[in-house]
């Protein structure tokens, strides 16, 4: 594993007013890179070939563009020295973990990293010290689990990967072990799951309410966590199927699918911010207790709101969550910071206020 100050050592040597923020072409790149410019910083976005169309298009983003074959290219030693000779901090988000791999990226991959990489793994529910054992650290209320099929007395959501896409969910809802029997036969013959992900896939309480993905960000320099804001997600073919009449959805042999494909922006009702940040801040102390430094910069809370106005967390992002439409619209960054702002831009201000202070070890690993 690579040590704090093995990483400590190679940022004390950067130029530290020329810092580039770095990121994996995908996912929330536009994202980061827009937030880096907004702060007259440099940028480099590390590309896989023929996926490059879209860093090159909005030309004010890239100022480095590096091409490789694959993604997972960028541990290769000439690669790595190219991004310190930039004094380049790497900004990890679902991507970045995906193609690289979370052993590589605790181990191999020897570029700053802003925020705390040996956090990443704990999104994976399979994984021990996970966002479950976090939550529950925390005492904030998650989904309840079903340990087996066999156990499903309820309407449930099994979270399981697409077969062919591992970046894409499979989810799929259920409401008995004889209803999970026979979606999960379907989708095993529609090659859309195989079994073996199935059986290692989580089944959650499936819970009714209005879903919020709830956007904060946890400062080092400040000590404070911040609330950035919400949006929402767009899925296919889940929208707009949902909006058509219920006679005429069941007609339809339809295997319904949650592929992301868009976010819409959200705000939330006044009296409820008390609980927002409550539960901001009841996760930002476990994640300092259970993964010390604890969290560095952006962690998503995807909570369902009931009819008693409790929050549920079926999900949690411990990296750049895929919400672009939060730096246009979120009220709560205005609040805070009197201009309005998205995940990239706040990243890009801690890096350059770190740099600024000499603080560069407090904000990466």
């Amino acid at each position: 594993m690579i040590g704090l100050q093995q990483i400590a050592s190679i940022v004390d040597r950067y130029d530290l007013k020329n810092i580039s923020v770095g990121t994996i072409g995908s996912h929330s790149a536009l994202e980061i890179m827009d937030g880096a410019k907004d702060e007259n910083m440099k940028t480099v976005c590390v590309c896989q070939k023929g996926r490059d169309l879209p860093y090159r298009r909005f030309k004010r983003l890239a100022d480095e563009i590096i091409i490789l074959d694959k993604f997972s290219d960028i541990l290769n030693r000439d690669n790595q020295d190219r991004l310190r000779e930039l004094n380049t901090v790497m900004v990890a988000h679902r991507a970045f973990t995906a193609y690289l791999g979370y052993d590589n990226v605790e181990n191999n991959l020897k570029v700053p990293v802003f925020g705390n990489r040996l956090m990443l793994r704990a999104e994976e529910r399979n994984s021990p010290r996970n966002q479950y054992y976090l939550l529950q650290k925390a005492g904030i209320r998650h989904p309840r689990i079903y340990r087996k099929p066999s156990e499903i007395d309820g309407p449930a959501i099994v979270k399981v990967q697409e077969a062919k896409r591992k970046l894409e969910r499979a989810f799929f809802i259920v409401t008995s072990f004889e209803d999970f029997k026979k979606k999960s036969r379907q989708k095993i013959e529609r090659g859309l799951v195989t079994k073996q992900d199935l059986e290692s896939s989580t089944i959650e309480e499936y819970v009714l309410g209005t879903y919020f993905n709830l956007n904060f960000f946890c400062s080092p320099l400040s000590g404070e966590t911040e609330f950035l804001g919400i949006e929402r997600r767009l899925q296919t073919n889940l929208h707009d199927f949902v909006s058509l009449p219920a006679k005429q959805q069941m007609e339809l042999d339809i295997q319904i699918q949650n592929i992301e494909v868009g976010h819409t922006p959200a705000s939330i009702r006044e009296s409820l911010l008390e609980k927002v940040f409550e539960m901001g801040d009841k996760f930002a102390v476990a994640a300092r207790k259970e993964y010390p430094p604890g969290v560095i910069g952006p962690v998503s809370l995807q909570s369902v709101v009931t009819v008693d106005l409790d929050f549920v967390v079926y999900d949690v992002s411990l990296r750049v969550p895929g919400n672009p439409i939060l730096a246009t619209t979120s009220p709560y960054t205005k609040y805070q910071h009197g201009h309005t702002m998205g995940v990239g831009r706040r990243i890009a201000m801690e890096i350059k206020q770190a740099a600024l202070q000499r603080k560069m070890r407090d904000v990466i690993t």
